[in-house]
């Protein structure tokens, strides 16, 4: 029964992860730019030590698309993709955290040098404006008590994925 949840879910969190990667992209002109020229060459994500306990994480590979945008390639993925780029996923709770920190996690990349350097400018300096998409669904006033609500939630999130972090590591150790 998990396995049949899982393989329902995957895909659909792939879906969502692209739409908001694509919400991201697209919001700046420059950054469709840098990807139009790429059109049609695929890059994955692996997530390199993800623990056995977990469920796997889908196939996380897409295509350029002619717009600049991304196309997930599907639960299957792709067998040889252009640009390759591995995330140390052994400590999930560490990644997230260091994700919601806005810090950049530690990648290695491997394939098209040009595709490379175009994905790590997007990385470097492209940010999701959460406030500007609250304030144009509800308005300013609502979207600022929102985005604080929000910042306060991801904050103790943050500091709860630090110490399920730090608990890991302790675990991993053999200290209590």
């Amino acid at each position: 029964m998990l396995h049949g949840l899982h393989a329902l879910l995957a895909p659909a969190v792939a879906e969502r992860l692209t739409l908001v990667i694509n919400h991201v992209l697209g919001s700046e002109a420059v950054a469709v730019q840098r990807l139009r020229p790429h059109a049609g060459r695929t890059l994955a994500l692996a997530l390199q030590g993800w623990p056995s306990l977990l469920p796997p994480p889908p196939a996380l590979a897409w295509r350029v698309t002619p717009a600049g945008l991304l196309e997930w390639c599907g639960a299957d993925g792709v067998a040889t993709p252009d640009l390759s780029v591995q995330l140390d996923a052994s400590n999930p709770a560490a990644m997230a955290a260091r994700a919601f920190a806005g810090e950049l996690l530690p990648l290695a990349i491997d394939g098209d040098a040009v595709l490379a350097s175009d994905v790590n400018w997007l990385l470097q300096n492209l940010r999701w404006d959460v406030a500007a998409d609250l304030e144009r669904l509800f308005g300013p006033v609502v979207a600022q008590q929102l985005h604080r609500l929000g910042s306060a939630f991801a904050g103790a999130l943050r500091r709860a994925l630090h110490g399920a972090a730090e608990l890991g590591e302790r675990l991993r150790a053999g200290r209590p």
